[in-house]
């Protein structure tokens, strides 16, 4: 049964599951949720535990399920924990996993705890996971995008006695914060960690009330924020256009491929041609998304862009997209700047224009 990340404590207060399948690319939230459970079994007695990575095709799951069907001779209660972080168990790794989620049910002497990476429908839907999911509790771990990440800020900082100013200056002071940690929820973890080490909240002492200001944060936050061109290209089509200068500052001191990001660029102008010429041929434009393969984020962003967006817009950015793939494999392109980022900022920003005007 599928639970939210949100409602997992709720859940572990009313009782534990015998099987727990957490799933997600989100390292910090995967551990956290991971603690919660170990916490509650240990809670109820499950003291012994032990261990399995699933690495390579040839992994031995005979003793997976041989840790599973016995109990130690120090404790009443287990937890087995198996990791795949490929999130292919493999057609012997299918079978075992089925195996473990029948022996699940209604044993409350085992309590079974599956991670995986962030799965695909095909995965999702599959037989293992099929048994899995029934057997127990799975649990979804979706990332912090940029959006939420000031509500993330300030409900973590407010569970370690922290709070910041009210009004503008608090809501700047979060923006300032998500900006800086973007994209590594680990760092941001630590960072405000940090805060409650560089400014702690005492109990009784009345001088201290938890606030912090903008400039404490200015002056302790580090500049960890981790970029990835799936989120720029959002941040493009969004309009988002001081965002996208920050993001492509941040890939070029990464040392990420301009081919990369020139890629990612051009996909998503190559689509917006091919669904305004649906479009064009009658098709209506839910059914020419879903043709060319758009959904989730993008498909609210197409939907926002393309009943504004011509066809002479389109076909200049095609045009400049055929430009920028020269440039970003050492040619000299007319009208252009000749450094790939400058060339690739300028195509980034050609493109946010339609995002902005669909604002």
């Amino acid at each position: 049964m599928q639970v939210a990340l949100a409602q997992l404590s709720s859940q572990l207060q009313r009782g534990l599951a015998p099987l727990y399948v957490l799933h997600g690319d989100e390292p910090l939230l995967q551990q956290e949720a991971a603690d919660a459970i170990r916490a509650a079994a240990r809670a109820q007695g499950y003291t012994e535990r032990s261990s399995f990575t699933v690495a390579g095709a040839h992994f031995d799951w005979s003793a997976v399920l041989a840790a599973g069907g016995s109990l130690s001779l120090f404790a009443d209660r287990q937890i087995i924990e198996i990791r795949i972080p490929s999130g292919k168990p493999g057609k012997d790794g299918s079978v075992a996993l089925q195996q473990l989620a029948e022996g699940a049910r209604g044993n409350d002497s085992t309590l079974t705890l599956v991670q995986l990476p962030r799965l695909d429908k095909a995965t999702k839907t599959g037989s293992w996971f099929t048994a899995l999911d029934g057997a127990g509790q799975s649990v979804q771990i979706d990332p912090i995008e940029r959006a939420q990440l000031p509500q993330w800020i300030a409900q973590r900082l407010a569970a370690q006695g922290q709070r910041v100013a009210a009004g503008e200056e608090g809501q700047r002071t979060l923006q300032f914060f998500a900006d800086r940690v973007e994209g590594n929820l680990l760092a941001a973890h630590q960072e405000i960690q940090k805060l409650g080490l560089l400014h702690p909240v005492r109990q009784g002492d009345a001088s201290v009330t938890g606030e912090l200001s903008w400039a404490q944060v200015e002056a302790a936050v580090l500049n960890v924020a981790r970029y990835d061109v799936f989120k720029l290209s959002e941040a493009v089509l969004g309009g988002q256009v001081l965002r996208v200068q920050r993001m492509l500052d941040g890939l070029e001191a990464e040392g990420e491929a301009p081919v990369l990001v020139h890629w990612a660029l051009a996909e998503d102008i190559r689509a917006l041609k091919r669904v305004k010429d649906a479009m064009n041929a009658g098709k209506p434009l839910p059914l020419a998304l879903r043709e060319n393969r758009v959904w989730g984020v993008k498909e609210r962003l197409y939907e926002r862009i393309l009943p504004r967006a011509n066809d002479a817009q389109l076909a200049r950015l095609l045009q400049a997209a055929h430009q920028v793939d020269g440039i970003v494999k050492g040619l000299k392109v007319a009208d252009w700047p000749a450094p790939p980022w400058q060339a690739l900022q300028r195509l980034a920003f050609q493109l946010a224009r339609l995002g902005m005007a669909a604002r």
